[in-house]
């Protein structure tokens, strides 16, 4: 499929345009760095909003829904691997939760926050591995993106939405 761009001259020039095909045989296992833009400065409110999405990693890790969902506003939105679940109430209560009871051991690898401050918003941006064991014996063993926005309300930074997805590891 080709595009058409007219110029400013009055000449059409066609663009090849990417094909469906090409987008679906690249390999998107590498993870991408993010543009030179996106990397703020360390300044105490990028810290504050780096530590609410760590809290929210070690609490996954402890089990603690309660110190969870403290970290969420009530009109919060979460989307996981291309599912919208709802606040994160019904999503703790419909999805995590009960995921929560069947986990024996929960553990992170590699993570990296990245977070961009327009008060009163912040936008956050991970990558990280996982481990989960559960009571079955079953092992899951993911790699993982997460993105944020984080709201700050009456002094505290909360998340708003948060939208995360993983894959099986790829081969080295």
């Amino acid at each position: 499929m080709n595009r058409v761009v007219l110029l400013a001259c009055g000449a059409i020039v066609p663009l090849a345009a990417p094909s469906a095909v090409a987008a679906q045989q690249h390999d998107h296992s590498a993870p991408v760095a993010p543009a030179a833009h996106a990397e703020v400065p360390t300044d105490p409110e990028t810290e504050r909003v780096a530590a609410v999405l760590a809290a929210y990693r070690d609490a996954l890790v402890g089990g603690d829904a309660a110190a969870m969902e403290a970290l969420f506003r009530d009109d919060s939105r979460v989307f996981e691997n291309g599912k919208a679940e709802g606040s994160f109430a019904q999503y703790l209560a419909h999805h995590l939760g009960p995921e929560l009871d069947a986990i024996v051991a929960f553990t992170f690898s590699d993570p990296a926050i990245q977070v961009r401050v327009v008060s009163p918003v912040a936008f956050g941006y991970e990558t990280y591995s996982y481990r989960i064991a559960l009571d079955d014996g079953r092992v899951i063993e993911r790699d993982g993106v997460a993105t944020s926005v984080l709201i700050l309300e009456e002094g505290e930074w909360k998340i708003a939405q948060y939208h995360s997805s993983s894959r099986a590891p790829r081969p080295s």
